[in-house]
């Protein structure tokens, strides 16, 4: 598999963008500092015991809990599902008390963590459970229908359901999963047979013996996936050495502005983001912070209800969001004292907002810049700096930037390059890909992003175009390849081809250009066939009718000219 996490620096190369770094920031993170994310939960729980880990909808989780109920399942997981090291498990689930128990009894019992998207329709829930060969799910109620369609054609050997309200306290508990199923009507009839309530699993797990497992940098932490240009998505394999180093360099970046147990940071990504798991989920553990989940950060209501509960400290999240919040009546009248850092990732986050976001909150919105691939952070603008400058920031401690031309050599400064990135974060290479691996890492070892940036003699890095066609919808990825192929499934299309449009509320829109095979297509049947096949972030905006499509000599369709 490849490998682009040599963590020493590449013969040559000069890091000037050290200058423009935090007082106390480090040039370089001690990769060493835990063998495994085992031991970074276990050091979190063990030092931070008494303290409250996890809020979301009434409930809490203490350290002790979660080291507590995570064992548990890990337990369960060794002993009774018969799974060994290396063995994968998905989990499927908005944010919920539930994920973090999951997750890290996962890791601690040495598996793997395959993170799915509850929106998933059946066929990329397919798809992803059986490319990672997936043994185990947990899947929340909400989407056990969508399991139900596929199960008979996957890996999975047992199923784990739980409700929304499992982990409350009681009587609220009971509360939550009346209104969820009954009174809202979020739970679709299913029918799994055989499978297994999370709490009855965890009580099971506390009868057996927990056996920690040795775990060291070179064993696979997580399958991230995310989307490939075959218009299916590929797993990249992320190790515990590449979470851990990517922990460290979040922690030298944003630690002098943390307070150890004393935190509360605000979580209204899902957990299953790359940017929310590595930052979210581990960092703010690391640090024994309290982490307040948002199950559903749509509902604006109730989230800006959440804000006005507790001083808050930390809040992570897109672009839109961010946006949205700030359209909110009541979003002004919130307690911004506390605050200390707000992070944008995901998606630019446009100067509109984040001059606007400043003047509500009195805090600067800081930007980020990574990939599932690098676990995820590659470049942070400094905490230090007070506003927005357009720009992604400077490479983390121990990351290299290299852009490149066509031809994989390094472009002159102030010239457009593809984005290439060194690091002890870089993944191990997409799962079971060879071919992909080959094309995704240059000659001598750089992660190809497949984004066109520039740098300037400071040392500031600015995204200007994507080499690859991606489109990106409220921070998440939508690739043509894929929309495109679910489109030309519809018997009334000839041909089509996917682009990305300016949208006010979601950054960039799906558009679908489609030449007609059956001249009474209209775009309301294309959109009730998009909606049956894809996540609704993915369904298309608008589409547009041709008698033909450009394109090159040798026939292939040119987006490019349907941009003009």
């Amino acid at each position: 598999m490849a490998n682009g996490g040599a963590a020493r620096q590449p013969a040559g190369a000069e890091r000037v963008w050290l200058r423009q770094y935090a007082d106390g920031v480090p040039a370089d993170i001690d990769t060493s500092a835990y063998p495994s994310l085992a031991a970074v939960i276990d050091r979190a729980c063990e030092q931070y015991r008494e303290l409250t880990a996890f809020e979301n909808l009434g409930g809490a989780l203490s350290y002790d809990d979660l080291d507590r109920l995570s064992q548990d399942f890990a337990s369960w997981l060794q002993n009774i599902a018969g799974l060994h090291p290396g063995d994968r498990v998905a989990v499927m689930m908005p944010n919920l008390l539930q994920y973090p128990i999951a997750v890290f009894g996962i890791l601690r019992a040495g598996l793997v963590v395959v993170n799915v998207n509850p929106l998933y329709t059946p066929r990329e829930l397919q798809h992803q459970l059986k490319d990672s060969g997936a043994r185990v799910i947990v899947v929340v109620e909400n989407c056990a229908a969508t399991l139900q369609q596929v199960i008979a054609d996957t890996p999975l050997e047992a199923v784990i359901t739980t409700r929304i309200g499992d982990l409350l306290p009681f009587p609220k508990n009971l509360l939550t999963n009346f209104v969820v199923k009954r009174v809202k009507k979020r739970v679709p009839a299913f029918r799994l047979p055989n499978s297994l309530p999370f709490r009855t699993v965890l009580a099971s797990g506390r009868a057996q013996p927990y056996h920690r497992v040795q775990l060291g940098h070179d064993d696979v932490a997580f399958l991230q996936y995310t989307g490939g240009t075959t218009g299916l998505s590929k797993g990249a394999t992320l190790s515990h050495g590449n979470m851990v180093a990517n922990l460290m360099q979040m922690q030298a970046w944003i630690g002098p502005k943390l307070d150890e147990g004393r935190d509360v940071v605000i979580t209204a990504l899902p957990l299953y983001h790359i940017f929310a798991l590595t930052v979210n989920a581990l960092l703010f553990a690391h640090v024994g912070a309290k982490n307040v989940l948002i199950t559903d950060p749509r509902d604006l209501d109730a989230f800006v209800a959440e804000l006005d509960r507790q001083p808050f400290t930390a809040f992570t999240g897109v672009n839109t969001l961010f946006n949205a919040l700030l359209h909110h009546p009541d979003f002004a009248d919130v307690d911004f004292s506390a605050l200390k850092f707000a992070v944008g990732g995901g998606a630019a986050v446009q100067q509109a907002v984040a001059e606007r976001w400043k003047a509500v909150t009195g805090v600067a919105l800081t930007e980020g810049y990574g990939l599932s691939e690098t676990s995820p952070g590659v470049c942070f603008s400094p905490l230090d700096r007070p506003d927005w400058n357009g720009t992604i920031g400077v490479p983390l401690p121990s990351t290299w930037v290299s852009l490149r031309d066509d031809d994989e050599q390094e472009v002159a400064i102030g010239a457009p390059g593809e984005l290439c990135v060194k690091g002890p974060q870089v993944m191990r290479g997409y799962w079971n890909k060879p071919e992909e691996n080959r094309k995704a890492f240059t000659a001598d070892g750089w992660f190809k992003t497949g984004d066109i940036a520039t740098v300037d003699e400071a040392g500031w890095f600015r995204i200007v175009d994507r080499k690859k066609d991606m489109i990106l919808v409220s921070g998440f990825n939508v690739y043509p390849n894929e929309i495109e192929n679910v489109v030309a499934l519809h018997a009334g299309v000839l041909e089509c081809a996917c682009i990305g449009i300016p949208d006010h509320k979601s950054g960039e829109a799906v558009k679908v250009f489609v030449v007609r095979r059956d001249l009474g297509l209209t775009p309301e049947a294309l959109r009730e066939h998009c909606q049956a096949h894809l996540t609704g972030y993915k369904v298309p905006k608008a589409f547009e009718f041709r008698d033909t499509l450009p394109k090159s000599n040798v026939g292939k369709i040119l987006r490019k000219e349907l941009r003009t």
